[in-house]
């Protein structure tokens, strides 16, 4: 397959997971209409990122369409608090938990900050 090719295909999985993802946090907010709900989508997010991360990871590359359509797609479109924790994670077993510590908070104050702006 064509480097082209490959991308258009991986461009549409992660457009329709994507989409997939941000309606069904639209809807589980919408439902309690409160803050916690956001926690509870940012707290799943993370834990389904964790078991897809886990059940690709022994997959290998056979199934990358699917992983880039569930992981970057739907969970991406669900709450980007998931890329988030996997990245944490990533950083703190790579034996670089300084970086994992600075990574979370440039992320966490960097937001807010950007938010209060």
């Amino acid at each position: 397959m064509s480097p082209v090719a490959e991308t258009a295909m991986v461009s549409v999985g992660v457009g329709i997971g994507g989409a997939v993802g941000s309606v069904l946090r639209f809807h589980i907010v919408r439902l309690s209409a409160n803050p916690l709900s956001t926690i509870l989508v940012n707290v799943a997010g993370c834990f389904l990122a964790g078991l897809c991360a886990g059940w690709f990871a022994k997959r290998g590359d056979s199934r990358w369409l699917l992983e880039r359509t569930v992981m970057t797609g739907v969970l991406g479109g669900f709450t980007t608090f998931s890329a988030f924790g996997l990245d944490t994670v990533a950083l703190a077993r790579s034996e670089a938990p300084l970086q994992a510590v600075l990574y979370v908070g440039a992320s966490v104050l960097g937001g807010l900050s950007a938010v209060a702006l």
